[in-house]
């Protein structure tokens, strides 16, 4: 039998943990927010010290982010692209803390956009907070969202819709 998508992920995730030292068990809540990000796969965090906590947010969150690049890279390696699952790892409410800012910086962002006509690029953010503030805007039809530089310093850009991009009434 096939594991589905989440328990695959959780599986994968419990396999982990106890690998690099860490005996966490890892719920599948999905949070209470707007937008869709997949998969959430909370690491229990009341299975952890404060410092083994630490450690696995790591510095600005890049272990967790790398923990979340390799479950997604690892279960979707030679799957059709219909077949892929997005996976969220969440630790310590970081991930829906990060969401709530990134939010504000979506709405930001498309109201500077939307007065000044001029594009608003943000800091560099990872490519997770990318892909979050993507989706954030994704419905918003005066506004085109892209990424640009090279990473470590990739960022996203907000701009108005190209006139020859909208669509057009008859």
């Amino acid at each position: 039998m096939t594991l589905q998508h989440p328990q695959r992920g959780q599986q994968w995730l419990e396999t982990l943990l106890p690998l690099a030292g860490f005996g966490a068990t890892v719920g599948l809540e999905q949070p209470q927010i707007e937008a869709e990000f997949g998969y959430w796969l909370t690491i229990q965090s009341a299975d952890l010290t404060a410092e083994q906590v630490d450690r696995l947010l790591g510095s600005g969150a890049a272990a967790l982010d790398a923990i979340q690049y390799l479950i997604n890279a690892t279960l979707n390696i030679g799957q059709d692209r219909e077949q892929q699952a997005v996976y969220t790892v969440e630790l310590a409410n970081h991930r829906l803390n990060r969401y709530k800012e990134l939010r504000s910086l979506a709405e930001q962002a498309a109201s500077q956009v939307r007065q000044t006509q001029a594009e608003f690029v943000t800091q560099a953010l990872s490519a997770a907070e990318r892909r979050m503030v993507h989706t954030i805007l994704q419905d918003e039809p005066d506004l085109e969202t892209f990424s640009r530089g090279q990473e470590p310093d990739r960022r996203l850009v907000v701009r108005l819709q190209l006139a020859e991009a909208l669509p057009t009434e008859d």
